[in-house]
């Protein structure tokens, strides 16, 4: 477990992970999407998300055993944490559609599980969605990521999953940008079957 640092959510993720571009130190295999960077593994299967109105890529899907990471990077001040204020908003929204939420210390600093209703087209709720939200500030960045599937119950499955996002690149650019605001998502050439909406 690693110990908490306000401006990084713990304290050595410029060490272990996820970097910053400028943090790499070691040519890795790495599929690029601009502002993410994601290992290239052969266990994993990719896939973007995109807008269906505007066609831009709003965030990268890595499916891993019977695990989902959602991943997705925005500006962020220099030297300001915004994983803090992030997670209060997560949770009021969650708790305030009759969702749980409990939060608690994990790998990455503070991180939120939750259960959330599944409903219907009527709006009627059919199942329970377990969720595991990952906030890591870095260098005028923040990554939101969005856990579910094996990971959220089993150990080992949840190690995997660790051991990927510490392999994640983010690629903050030198183009000023507002906080919160998305960073771009680019999709990596010959790779249109990664695209979903």
């Amino acid at each position: 477990m690693n110990a908490l640092n306000a401006t990084s959510g713990f304290a050595d993720r410029s060490i272990t992970g996820p970097l910053d571009s400028s943090e790499v130190k070691e040519l890795r295999p790495l599929h690029d999407f601009g502002s993410l960077r994601v290992p290239n593994r052969t266990d994993v299967s990719i896939r973007v998300e995109v807008e269906e109105t505007t066609g831009q890529v709003i965030a990268v899907s890595i499916d891993l055993a019977d695990s989902n990471i959602h991943l997705q990077a925005f500006a962020s001040p220099r030297n300001e944490a915004l994983w803090n204020e992030i997670r209060a908003n997560i949770s009021q929204s969650i708790t305030s559609q009759g969702g749980r939420v409990a939060e608690k210390i994990g790998s990455f600093g503070a991180e939120l599980l939750s259960e959330v209703a599944t409903k219907d087209e009527q709006g009627k709720s059919i199942a329970k969605r377990h969720l595991k939200f990952l906030g890591i500030d870095g260098p005028r960045w923040f990554l939101r990521i969005v856990v579910s599937g094996a990971a959220i119950t089993d150990p080992a499955a949840s190690g995997a999953v660790d051991d990927l996002i510490r392999g994640i690149v983010v690629n903050r650019g030198e183009t000023p940008m507002p906080p919160r605001e998305l960073l771009p998502l680019i999709m990596p050439a010959g790779s249109a079957s990664l695209a979903k909406r």
